[in-house]
């Protein structure tokens, strides 16, 4: 479960600024990344449902589940397997009902954790990117895969994105980890400027009462 923690709040935030932190060296990936990355800064707000998938052969481990989120800026809320990650930009709060126990944390400023501000302010070349020409179809739908590998050592190998064709938006991540692990996260709804209720980026004691609170900043 820690790894679900670690890997949803980059993916969900990444998602929010569709690979603005990626600087492509390979020209058709660029125009592709340039598009999506256009069109997703028009959207103020997204509401997203999706199915999270972990899988480790060697460990033999193969979990499916699904999810939700919305995601406004640098807020959002996410909703899966037990657990409610929320953040307002500057503060982290991670609810694990099971345990009854929110732990806070400040926005992680590691390279690994990403946040839509940050990127827009460091477009960089921390990353290459090419186009996968071999995949042009995924689970019936016609799309785009492009591979983004980072030049510095991070805590993952490579992710995958997949974008719709026809619609020119994300349809599917993988994140392959340097542990042998893959998380893949696939949307299956997908709503753009959605009315969002800005005390849902932000943790209420009423909401979950009697929760215990872990300040770890």
């Amino acid at each position: 479960m820690r790894n679900l923690v670690l890997w949803l709040i980059p993916f969900f935030v990444v998602f929010q600024t569709a690979f603005i932190f990626a600087q492509s060296r390979d020209k058709q990936a660029s125009e592709i990344l340039d598009e999506v990355i256009s069109k997703t800064k028009s959207y103020k707000s997204m509401k997203l449902e999706f199915i999270y998938k972990m899988e480790n052969p060697e460990a033999n481990i193969n979990e499916t589940t699904t999810g939700k989120a919305v995601v406004s800026d640098d807020s959002y809320r996410v909703e899966v397997a037990g657990q409610t990650i929320i953040s307002d930009g500057k503060t982290l709060w991670t609810v694990i009902s099971d345990a009854e126990e929110v732990q806070v944390n400040d926005v992680s400023e590691n390279d690994d954790v990403f946040t839509p501000t940050k990127l827009l302010t460091s477009y960089n070349e921390q990353y290459k990117s090419k186009l996968l020409p071999k995949v042009t179809s995924l689970h019936g739908k016609n799309v785009y895969g492009l591979e983004l590998t980072p030049y510095q050592k991070k805590s993952y190998d490579r992710v995958h994105f997949f974008i719709e064709k026809d619609k020119m938006q994300l349809y599917q991540i993988e994140i392959f980890d340097r542990n042998g692990s893959k998380y893949t996260y696939q949307i299956t709804k997908f709503e753009t400027n959605v009315q969002v209720n800005e005390k849902s980026f932000s943790f209420s004691e009423k909401e979950f009462p009697g929760f215990y609170i872990i300040d770890m900043r």
